[in-house]
């Protein structure tokens, strides 16, 4: 499965698969393919050096990458305080009434919540940048539109590719003309903030819209058939996410939310609000119903919504409130029924990827090779 850019970056396979978790970008990197770490839950810059450390021990010489998260559009605010000061009352007491109907218990005194969104900041994005360029990555992807223009220039002045995630051609478009190398054509099937064209129409449309510029397709992907789909519509790789949340090597400190994700179908999820205030595939839960009741007071803009619901998500997370517990996931969640390693996903891959080759072979009137 090797395509232009993957022989650029030096790997087997043109599989790019983003995960949050470390030990699972060092395994897709040995495995052939391009890890990339997504940095967006690194608020501090020393949580961040210490994973860079160890994948850099445990990637085995090979290539791997980083995914920021810089919006294009955010809240003018100083600190996170001055930020937070903006959340409506209203609002709050919706999650406190929300939390008390499921009687999800208070944080113990003194705990700080687990989870926060403060990685969508800019000026968060920057710390993380300062440390991840001490580290030989070789592509840096924003996952909310293009860099700024100094980020992808310091990008360019230490020969890491910048790549970007883009819902339609329009913003594909602007990518190129900012400067950035790859585009990723995230369709609407995919996890996390995505927009409203399918996969199957998109790619075409942001391979034509950006030629020459590689375009890696995303969204829907997770089988060796779909990853050849993605190269005949002109991608030169494929960007995955969601399969990577129930691999061995994962660490999702629920076991709740791996038996959910185990048992969704590809209609078990929601593009939502809820999560972020932009949005986002998800596991439908009882919270996510609830943001999205017309009923409710409506979700807040990022990053107000993230930080308004962090406390809340890392009490539901903690004490596992299965009604309301959730992650972003995309409909390939309808696929992921069993644990498996990093590795045995690749092997599925490798081998789905040749029998829909030799498939399209045989229909074309040629002799597998």
């Amino acid at each position: 499965m090797q395509t232009e850019l993957s022989q650029t970056l030096g790997v087997e396979h043109a599989v790019f698969g983003f995960t949050p978790f470390p030990a699972v970008a060092a395994a897709i990197s040995r495995a052939g393919g391009f890890g990339v770490l997504g940095a967006v839950r690194y608020t501090a810059p020393d949580d961040l050096k210490r994973d860079l450390d160890w994948i850099e021990k445990h990637v085995g010489g090979k290539p791997y990458g980083l995914d920021v998260v810089m919006p294009a559009k955010k809240v003018d605010g100083v600190t996170e305080a001055e930020v937070e000061a903006m959340i409506p009352e209203g609002h709050r007491q919706f999650v406190r009434d929300t939390l008390a109907r499921y009687g999800v218990p208070e944080l113990a005194a003194g705990e700080a919540s687990g989870w926060r969104i403060t990685g969508w900041m800019e000026q968060v994005a920057r710390t993380q940048l300062d440390v991840a360029f001490d580290y030989p990555i070789r592509l840096l992807a924003n996952a909310l539109g293009s860099p700024p223009a100094d980020v992808v220039d310091r990008a360019h002045d230490q020969d890491v590719l910048v790549a970007a995630l883009a819902g339609s051609a329009r913003h594909a478009v602007k990518h190129r003309d900012a400067g950035i190398d790859v585009v990723v054509a995230q369709g609407y099937e995919a996890g996390g903030h995505t927009g409203e064209i399918a996969t199957m129409v998109l790619t075409p449309e942001v391979v034509d819209a950006v030629a020459p510029l590689p375009v890696l397709a995303a969204g829907g992907i997770g089988s060796g058939a779909q990853v050849a789909a993605a190269l005949s519509l002109g991608a030169q790789g494929v960007w995955l996410g969601s399969l990577w949340l129930t691999v061995t090597e994962a660490d999702l400190s629920s076991p709740a939310v791996t038996r959910k994700l185990l048992a969704a179908g590809s209609g078990d999820t929601v593009r939502s609000r809820a999560l972020t205030g932009k949005p986002a595939r998800q596991l439908r839960t009882e919270w996510t119903d609830a943001w999205d009741d017309p009923d409710g007071p409506g979700t807040l803009p990022m990053p107000l919504q993230g930080l308004l619901v962090a406390e809340a998500v890392s009490r539901i997370q903690k004490y596992e409130v299965e009604p309301l517990l959730g992650t972003p996931v995309g409909q390939i969640v309808g696929r992921m029924t069993e644990e498996r390693s990093v590795q045995a996903v690749f092997d599925d891959l490798t081998r789905g990827f040749e029998r829909a080759v030799d498939r399209i072979n045989r229909i074309a009137g040629r002799s597998a090779t």
